[in-house]
């Protein structure tokens, strides 16, 4: 299933967040949403699941917009997974990751064998698997940012929207997010997430949608999108791709 976005905009009081947008992921893509600090992408993504509403414009999951579709219904279809949520309450990692499941049986009904299956594999597959007894308010940063990506994955949706996966994460849990991400999209899932390292996104994802000020100013492959005056221009840095490698040599 596809996701697009049509003119989409947010306005915050006068200003406007997110200011036009055109943009699509389709299945078996990982598209990297990159900008400065306060350039819209957390807002745009927010949209994408209805915690935010915009003033113009419209989102599309499939053939609907993501306002046509009942909550529990686009919960099982887009999953989102924020960064490093709160937890006030005291729960297991399991018992969070098992919150994923609550679109496909609702919060009353036991945990079905499908169900734990779900949660198994997420809880593995984000390598929580020795953490998944403990609560979730004893662990790092870097840890809840996971226990926040696997409970997404446990919905098991046909697109997966993530602001900054890796924040908090060291090298090791980084490369082991994205690299899931890569396999997950190679299954035909759509996966659309936000990334502050611009290396990484050169290295793990297909497209980029630059994002300044609002406004999305290039996409298009990496190799293709990052050329020197963009950099200079969007990120205020000297550097170019080589070799599927982006280099940054200083800032301007």
């Amino acid at each position: 299933m596809s996701l697009r976005v049509e003119g989409l905009r947010v306005r915050i009081g006068n200003r406007a967040i997110v200011d036009g947008v055109d943009l699509g992921v389709v299945p078996g893509e990982v598209l990297g949403l990159v900008g400065p600090n306060g350039s819209g992408k957390t807002t745009l993504l927010r949209t994408l699941y209805r915690a935010i509403t915009p003033v113009a414009g419209s989102v599309h999951l499939g053939q609907s917009t993501v306002d046509e579709y009942p909550r529990r219904e686009l919960a099982r279809r887009l999953s989102a997974s924020t960064q490093e949520p709160e937890h006030a309450a005291s729960l297991t990692v399991s018992e969070v990751v098992e919150q994923g499941r609550v679109c496909h049986r609702g919060w009353l009904e036991p945990m079905r064998a499908e169900d734990t299956e779900a949660v198994d594999e997420a809880v593995r597959s984000a390598g929580l698997a020795e953490l998944r007894d403990r609560d979730v308010r004893t662990l790092s940063g870097g840890e809840r940012q996971r226990v926040s990506i696997a409970r997404a994955l446990a919905v098991r949706p046909e697109v997966l929207v993530l602001d900054e996966p890796t924040n908090h994460l060291d090298l090791r849990h980084q490369l082991g997010v994205l690299g899931l991400l890569r396999e997950l999209a190679a299954d035909g899932l759509a996966v659309l997430l936000t990334l502050h390292d611009l290396r990484l996104a050169v290295s793990y994802c297909d497209r980029l949608a630059v994002l300044d000020a609002g406004k999305v100013v290039a996409v298009g492959p990496p190799a293709e999108v990052l050329d020197e005056k963009l950099l200079a221009d969007v990120f205020g840095v000297r550097g170019r791709i080589r070799e599927s490698t982006l280099d940054i040599m200083g800032p301007v």
